[in-house]
């Protein structure tokens, strides 16, 4: 059972996957048969063609490599300034320019008779970025459909007043033992949090009297209390108990301001003597519904977090290399393969992760799915062929140089001729093409994981 669970979650991102290609396609051909372009192919993957049918002039498809997807719009390229439209100069030195020349060539060979105003290139600024465009905020608009609905149906976890019982040390140890001792042996002391009975789950509603707020009020109130019994009012199961611990004296770590534990500069605990009883609280949560209201905060965190991940992509490719070749850990936080989403969506569906009934196992699928059209949003506005964004900035240089010939009563500098930036696009492509197969590799060797 846990086996076909498991593969259901990962069809269930394939398909979610599948789909959010597919729909990015479809934000780019809608616009560009709106604006009279012919487009000759709608494929969602890449390599040999597994099916494919003709609708008019476009071939639907799905090919075997379901890693993106495209749609060929015929005049991609323009003419070479002084070349007559349709032709091309067979002359080209240098094999950056040959390059340039073929694509160029090919994409003329693609016009027939009667499609010499449907190409591309001859579409006005505003056009060509509404198309390139049309596929990101595709992904961005599903992003905004799955997070709506899970926050209005499902709900989010809200913070509330209060701490709840996350751990309870069974024996005194001091804060510099803590992450390598895992066992008590018979001789050590007992902590009071133990001795006086409080459990795991326990919500803290007061300490000596005084109401708990957040987590780091617990710590607040009792370190000062060595030697003093404290009492503890905690609720289980849903009724009050009043339990009565005396702090002692041990070395503690120090926690900031919001309840985040201190380090120094070599990644040390920062410690102190204070009291101690030996529990670790976290935050109460509840789950709520919320109104739409709170979906553009959602979103504008994930963008900003996938966006820090791409702006340091080299470092974060570097720890996933030390990670697969090395003893290092994977950054639960850092860059995965599709490959490493299929397992997480394994692991929330087969039940690897404590705590999630058949509701939040759903919803985490589909919080999963979100986040990832949230990355193919931004990914796909870095502003280099062969993504999107390289075409939109390609429109809007051509936009700016006409308007800035406009502007000095200059001739029109004409349509820019991105083909000159193929060299570019086949680099960039060789880097994606590499950052997946060690992305891939990871993910099976070293896999992040969940909970």
């Amino acid at each position: 059972m846990t086996v076909l669970l498991y593969v259901l979650g990962v069809l269930f991102v394939a398909l979610g996957v599948g789909l959010s290609i597919g729909l990015h396609e479809i934000g780019h051909l809608v616009p560009a048969k709106k604006f009279g372009v012919k487009v000759t192919q709608y494929m969602v993957g890449f390599g040999p063609t597994l099916w494919s049918t003709r609708r008019g002039e476009t071939e639907y498809g799905i090919k075997a490599i379901p890693l993106g997807g495209y749609i060929r719009m015929i005049g991609m390229f323009p003419p070479r300034p002084g070349d007559a439209e349709g032709t091309i100069r067979v002359s080209s030195t240098g094999r950056l320019s040959q390059l340039a020349d073929e694509a160029r060539q090919l994409s003329l060979e693609e016009i027939e008779p009667g499609d010499e105003d449907r190409v591309f290139y001859k579409l006005s600024v505003p056009k060509k970025v509404v198309i390139m465009m049309g596929g990101p905020v595709m992904n961005l608009v599903i992003a905004v459909v799955l997070l709506t609905g899970l926050v209005t149906l499902y709900g989010q976890q809200e913070v509330k007043d209060g701490a709840v019982v996350a751990s309870v040390s069974e024996c005194v140890v001091p804060a510099s033992q803590a992450a390598t001792k895992t066992t008590c042996a018979p001789s050590d002391p007992k902590t009071p949090a133990f001795l006086a009975g409080i459990q795991p789950g326990d919500k803290i509603v007061s300490v000596a009297g005084q109401p708990i707020k957040r987590t780091v009020d617990v710590g607040k109130l009792i370190r000062p209390r060595v030697g003093e019994q404290v009492p503890i009012v905690v609720v289980r199961d849903g009724a009050e108990q009043t339990l009565q611990v005396t702090p002692i004296r041990n070395t503690v770590q120090q926690v900031g301001p919001d309840g985040t534990p201190l380090v120094n500069a070599d990644g040390e605990p920062v410690v102190m003597d204070a009291g101690f009883v030996g529990v670790s609280s976290a935050p109460v949560t509840a789950l709520e519904r919320q109104s739409v209201a709170v979906v553009p905060g959602i979103l504008g965190e994930q963008v900003q977090h996938i966006a820090g991940v791409l702006l340091h992509i080299p470092q974060r490719m570097t720890d996933v290399a030390q990670a697969a070749f090395g003893s290092e850990a994977r950054d639960p936080n850092g860059p995965v393969s599709v490959v490493g989403v299929g397992r997480m969506a394994g692991e929330i569906s087969s039940g690897s992760i404590d705590g999630l009934d058949t509701a939040a196992k759903f919803a985490t699928l589909v919080s999963l799915l979100a986040g990832l059209n949230v990355a193919l949003f931004v990914f796909n506005l870095i502003p280099l062929l062969p993504l999107d964004g390289g075409h939109v900035a390609g429109a809007l240089w051509e936009g700016l140089k006409r308007n800035a010939a406009r502007l000095l009563k200059r001739p029109d500098p004409g349509h820019v001729d991105v083909a000159k930036a193929l060299p570019v696009a086949y680099a960039v492509s060789s880097v994606l093409i590499v950052m997946s197969l060690l992305l891939m590799y990871a993910d099976v060797v070293k896999p992040v994981k969940l909970g």
